[in-house]
């Protein structure tokens, strides 16, 4: 049986945070799946073969969403570009020829063995993943390469002003997840009578994979108080509370800046780190040996 292909779009411009290396070092241990940039911050020079980067301007690349999806698409910030994650699909349609599957991410992220979790027998029984139990990931989601999902997002009330619009909505977790998940606070049962009503709704799967620390929803044991120290060593990701459980990916948003904590975490200095600033082991060494990421940055893993 042919191994699904998957190519993940992410445009990012700017310039790169100081943990590109060790985000290229987890996506090189995951060889069976791409990666695509559109990008002005350069190549990075320890880039894997899976990581391809296209190298435009900011400019130039919300002239190509305006002629794509013939819209004025002009925001000052890149921010905004979270909110077009559903139409990635149908704008670098070109770019996905021959991939069975589609993804929209972010960086601030380090993988883990993705193969463990998004295996053969999943790609081939369903047509949309998120690793969240109740909605579509922002940071990890996956569509099968087809026009319907290529074509998904139009499914969304009124996108065209809601891209249009220079503020950052959100609608790639709130507005698209309705397209696929409507009834989401009913429990699984009465979703899956639901879906009788719509295609969109049925072969997808919303498994939470416990990626986000200081996220406002209990563990995977029902603890409130998430693993604070992580540890990727040749391709996997575990923690130190967890045992051997791996993991699909750590999500460090919330150690990297409080914009999304909890509110009643939002000034308290200890839960979250600017983590630029705390990048403190060589590629090298952490290619080797291993690193360790916790709200104290990033680390050789025997330090």
């Amino acid at each position: 049986m042919k191994t699904a292909s998957i190519l993940k779009i992410i445009p990012y411009f700017g310039k790169w945070p100081a943990w590109i290396d060790l985000y290229l070092e987890s996506c090189r241990h995951n060889p069976d799946i791409s990666w695509l940039f559109y990008t002005d911050c350069g190549r990075p020079a320890t880039a894997p073969a899976n990581v391809q980067f296209i190298e435009t301007t900011f400019e130039d690349y919300k002239k190509l969403v305006s002629a794509r999806l013939d819209i004025d698409f002009n925001p000052t910030h890149p921010y905004k570009l979270c909110d077009l994650k559903p139409a990635f699909g149908f704008i670098h349609q070109d770019q996905l020829t021959g991939y069975d599957f589609f993804a929209f991410g972010d960086i601030d992220i380090i993988y883990g063995r993705l193969g463990t979790f998004l295996t053969e027998r999943v790609l081939q029984k369903y047509n949309v993943i998120s690793s969240h139990e109740r909605r579509l990931s922002g940071h990890f989601s996956l569509f099968r390469n087809n026009e319907k999902y290529r074509n998904a997002f139009r499914k969304i009330p009124h996108w065209q002003q809601l891209l249009e619009n220079d503020q950052h909505l959100g609608i790639d977790e709130s507005a698209f997840s309705k397209v696929f998940l409507p009834h989401r606070k009913h429990p699984k049962w009465l979703r899956s009578f639901w879906s009788l009503s719509s295609s969109y709704q049925r072969n997808t799967l919303y498994k939470e994979q416990f990626s986000t620390v200081l996220s406002p929803m209990p563990w995977w044991d029902g603890r409130t108080d998430h693993p604070q120290q992580w540890f990727w060593q040749n391709g996997t990701l575990t923690n130190g509370r967890d045992g051997e459980r791996e993991f699909m990916y750590l999500h460090f948003m919330n150690w990297k800046s409080n914009t999304w904590l909890p509110k009643p975490l939002r000034n308290e200095p200890s839960a979250w780190m600017k983590l630029n600033k705390l990048v403190r082991v060589d590629i090298d060494v952490a290619a080797k040996k291993g690193f360790k990421i916790s709200p104290e940055g990033f680390t050789a893993i025997d330090s």
